[in-house]
């Protein structure tokens, strides 16, 4: 194993909270012992794995990331997966940073003027290998963990550093659409932000697409080219994990939370509540209750 690595694993064992928060804004860092199926709603993150690795479902489409690697999340993207048998002995280790567009418009101005300017739809989730720049970057930026006198200053500069070094890498297209205004993935994020504010209401995609300014047809294919399922489907897979989440403070009303969420059929949702989390919304709500499973963790 790379001497970055294991430092980078050393330091997340030692500073890792079960709430993920660290005293530097928009470091987050996880240490996960259980290998339980999970569902969560990433926000914008750049995740390095340190020890472990994770599954990861978007759509119908399968991702995973291991020790040395990296999960790109652009976008809002409701996720379902699972760590990849980690142990109280051997747990998934891994650091998220949080991706601020404001953070990443100014280096923009520094790119090679020969890259795309907005209209380009790549996909909002990406993996891929960690180079040795990047995990000596986030090795120094969790060193700073130690040194907290030096975090207001320096945090700031390491954390412009990790952001260059992915913008100039092979997934740098991706990175540069959050910071574009004029990008398919900004346009495409209100609508995301529409459906995660409103999922339990009607959806029209003449009305999506009118809020971004696209004609329904190059919404349509923005919007699926980002995150890997129509709108619709992104509503439901929306609506299905705010109900777990609501079941887990109310697993004797299963049809209350359906309701709540968007469903007027209590079969329905039961029916697709199922398919997407393999068992029923009572019983998935008990084990969850029960194992404990519903822990914070990066995606």
């Amino acid at each position: 194993m790379a001497p970055d690595l294991d430092e980078l694993r050393a330091l997340i064992a030692a500073h890792a909270r079960p709430d993920l928060s660290t005293p530097i804004d928009g470091l987050l860092l996880s240490k996960v012992e259980s290998a339980e199926p999970d569902a969560s709603i990433a926000e914008p993150l750049l995740v390095v794995m340190a020890q472990g690795g994770k599954r990861l479902l978007l759509g119908d489409q399968v991702f995973e990331y291991l020790a040395g690697q990296f999960l790109l999340v652009a976008a809002t993207l409701p996720l379902t997966g699972h760590f990849l048998d980690p142990s109280p002995s051997r747990p998934a280790l891994g650091m998220g940073l949080v991706l601020r567009p404001a953070a990443i418009a100014p280096l923009l101005l520094e790119t090679p003027a020969r890259w795309s300017r907005g209209g380009s739809s790549a996909p909002a989730l990406a993996t891929g290998k960690a180079s040795g720049e990047l995990l000596d970057a986030v090795v120094r930026l969790l060193r700073l963990l130690d040194h907290p006198a030096d975090v207001p200053v320096l945090a700031p500069l390491v954390e412009r550093e990790i952001l260059w070094r992915m913008l100039t890498g092979p997934h740098g297209e991706v990175i540069r659409q959050i910071g574009l205004a004029d990008s398919g993935l900004a346009y495409v994020s209100r609508a995301i932000r529409w459906i995660r504010d409103n999922y339990a209401e009607p959806m029209r995609i003449a009305d999506l697409a009118r809020l971004v300014g696209m004609s329904p047809s190059a919404f349509h294919r923005h919007f699926r080219a980002i995150t890997a399922m129509s709108p619709l489907q992104f509503q439901k897979r929306i609506r299905l994990q705010e109900a777990r989440s609501l079941l887990t403070a109310r697993p004797g009303d299963v049809a209350g939370v359906g309701h709540l969420v968007g469903y007027d059929s209590p079969t329905q949702f039961n029916r697709e509540y199922r398919r997407l989390f393999g068992a029923p919304p009572g019983q998935d709500a008990a084990r969850l209750r029960d194992s404990q499973a519903a822990v914070l963790h990066l995606p």
